[in-house]
């Protein structure tokens, strides 16, 4: 994957850029933004090996909210036959800058408007960070069902519900979702909606024709930097933060429903 050069005139490129330094190169992360990354690199992992365990290339796989193609020029790299898709139209220059190689199919708009004529046979659909920006998770988890062959599998990543610091309602709450039509798929934490709780989730999935594979929590205050801890990701040595995370996974799930701030999910199509 090609880096975008820092020094575009192009002020989404300039964007897209610092958001890579973030996200993939990390070579000069600010202090302020260190638990972001930390976070990300938590997240993208997680989703990465999920979709390995699932299917193997050449599998063709749907990458709904895709962005700056940070998950989906990886998973073209290694041989994976990938559908791009972002609401986002002006970001199919971006991504079409970065990519090198690999199959990759580019599909912007609602994903809620793409058939599965047009995206073709989908082993496997990922979209991470997404579903809380929707009004009608049920929705959107059905629509992934009707997009994907039988047997084939969605690996989300979500913000906990259940986490310590989450003030937003839970969807199996609200009576009316539909009031939050206006604001959904806004982008970054403003545009959250509801953040799913893990039952929550394994109900969703049953209700949209999904079996439930693995659903696993993760990503600490302090991977995040939250509750003032981002104070020590500088001090403290990377390797230790990564091993205090994934000791942290150890812990009884009364404790990590509160104290992880996002969640795994990988569900199979009935």
């Amino acid at each position: 994957m090609r880096p975008l050069p820092k020094t575009s005139p192009n002020p989404l490129w300039q964007a897209s850029a610092a958001w890579d330094e973030l996200e993939v190169w990390r070579h000069a992360v600010p202090r302020r933004a260190l638990g972001y990354s930390f976070a990300y690199e938590v997240r993208h992992n997680a989703a990465i090996r999920a979709l390995h365990a699932a299917c193997s290339p050449p599998a063709r796989i749907l990458e709904v909210g895709a962005g700056g193609g940070n998950f989906t020029l990886p998973l073209a790299e290694a041989g994976y036959r990938v559908v791009w898709n972002d609401i986002r139209v002006e970001l199919v220059n971006v991504v079409q800058a970065k990519w090198e190689r690999g199959e990759v199919d580019f599909r912007p708009g609602n994903v809620f408007e793409l058939t599965a004529a047009e995206v073709g046979p989908l082993d496997a659909v990922l979209a991470t960070e997404v579903i809380e920006h929707c009004a009608h998770p049920d929705q959107f988890l059905r629509h992934l069902g009707a997009l994907l062959l039988p047997g084939g599998v969605a690996v989300l990543t979500t913000p906990l519900g259940s986490y310590c610091r989450n003030r937003l309602p839970r969807f199996s709450d609200w009576p009316n979702p539909e009031v939050f039509e206006a604001k959904q798929f806004l982008p970054d934490a403003d545009g959250h909606i509801f953040l799913l709780h893990l039952d929550e989730m394994k109900a969703l999935a049953n209700s949209a024709g999904f079996q439930v594979r693995r659903l696993e929590t993760m990503v600490t205050p302090l991977t995040a930097g939250h509750m003032k801890l981002g104070y020590l990701l500088p001090i403290l040595p990377a390797p230790l933060v990564r091993t205090f995370e994934r000791l942290a996974r150890g812990l009884p799930e009364v404790l990590r429903r509160k104290l992880h701030a996002s969640m795994l999910a990988v569900l199979v199509k009935h």
